[in-house]
């Protein structure tokens, strides 16, 4: 009896595919700039420049962020949580006999929280208000229903 739930951001482009659109942009924002360029307005080129450099820091932070994930595995002797965020990991390991769950609170609490003796975890950070809310209470009963709380 295992249950998991993956969230995870809603990306259109992977890394890569992010890396082929600024090379593509860049190729057409350098192109034009050096058609002015070769007609003397070489200003042209210094704006195109400060404008890749500023697309290329929003792809590069969009393209770290676009792999971020939370896997919540609910298995006979633990809850885990893995978390994946800018390519960091982290797992928290957590005994669900002993796990409470607490669904997000309009204009209080966003997130969903489990509590675990010694251990406050916020969970649902990468999906919509709707979907955080479905989680929740598929995981409160799927926890009330496991084995480690029916002892």
């Amino acid at each position: 009896m295992a249950h998991t739930w993956i969230l995870k951001r809603n990306c259109s482009l992977t890394p890569r595919q992010s890396a082929a659109a600024y090379l593509l942009l860049c190729t057409g924002s350098f192109g034009s700039a050096l058609f002015f360029l070769l007609q003397g307005f070489w200003i042209v080129l210094a704006f195109s420049v400060l404008e890749m450099a500023a697309v290329g820091w929003a792809l590069l932070h969009y393209a770290r962020h676009a792999l971020d994930v939370e896997r919540i595995a609910l298995t006979e002797r633990s809850l885990v949580v893995e978390r994946v965020d800018a390519g960091r990991r982290s797992q928290f390991r957590l005994d669900p006999g002993r796990t409470r769950v607490a669904p997000p609170l309009p204009r209080k609490r966003k997130l969903i929280l489990l509590e675990a003796p010694g251990t406050c975890i916020e969970v649902g950070s990468y999906v919509s208000e709707p979907i955080r809310q479905q989680v929740a209470q598929e995981l409160a009963r799927a926890m009330r229903s496991h084995p480690a709380r029916l002892l």
